[in-house]
């Protein structure tokens, strides 16, 4: 990638543009409908890419006020995993990857029990079962979250490409990054030695790009309730 940027972005926006961040589903939902920039004749939703880059960027800000061992990165589906697990490397947070064992956070005698401080979901429709939990522990919760999903539980949406390979990688990077710098464990972006390839899920020989699947997410959760977290949602 090339570092050269404005002042004012993370990254140059078409790096957004060419990882397909900004490329989100058939569907929406009446939460996510304020982050759609327009619809593609072929009926795919467009998210905003300066929306995506200032979410990064608040997101990044609020999670740089925890201590590292308690920010919890969330990610069952494959493409999101490697993003997810670097993510936590870097900043120094902790990755739960693939199934998630119910009571890990709200069962003190698990054998994997965790303390969450905030937790960072890579999708909430496959990461469901994670926000039911979560919800019980009244933790913050940050999200990917693309035009089909519900923002139930969710305190503050990345509005993303969430299902893609190359956008998770890159939402990772910049994110890992930004808090990185807002802790002020590095000065400037080049202080930060990783790459974002080193976020992406790396295919395997003969393996082909897992197909778009256009969930709807209707009818999971339920409608946001008024409780307060400590900052306001989304």
């Amino acid at each position: 990638m090339d570092e050269k940027k404005d002042s004012k972005h993370l990254v140059e926006l078409d790096e957004y543009l060419k990882t397909g961040s900004h490329i989100g589903t058939k569907f929406k939902t009446g939460d996510m409908k304020r982050y759609i920039f327009k619809q593609r004749r072929d009926g795919l939703k467009v998210l905003d890419v300066e929306t995506i880059d200032s979410r990064i960027k608040i997101a990044a800000k609020f999670l740089s006020k925890f201590d590292s061992n308690g920010i919890i990165v969330v990610a069952r589906k494959t493409y999101g995993q490697e993003p997810a697990k670097q993510f936590a490397k870097a900043v120094g947070g902790k990755a739960i990857l693939g199934r998630f064992v119910p009571g890990t956070f709200t069962n003190p005698n698990a054998k994997k029990f965790m303390e969450p401080k905030v937790v960072v979901v890579t999708d909430p429709e496959a990461d469901r079962q994670i926000l039911k939990e979560v919800e019980k522990t009244k933790v913050p919760v940050i999200a990917m979250c693309s035009t089909n999903n519900n923002l139930t539980t969710i305190d503050l949406v990345i509005p993303i490409n969430n299902k893609g390979r190359k956008s998770m990688a890159l939402a990772y990077f910049l994110l890992a990054r930004e808090v990185l710098k807002e802790k002020g464990e590095i000065k400037k972006d080049e202080d930060f030695k990783k790459k974002i390839e080193d976020f992406e899920y790396k295919m395997k020989e003969g393996q082909r790009e897992q197909p778009r699947r256009e969930q709807s997410g209707f009818g999971r959760g339920r409608r946001p309730d008024d409780r307060n977290r400590g900052f306001r949602r989304r």
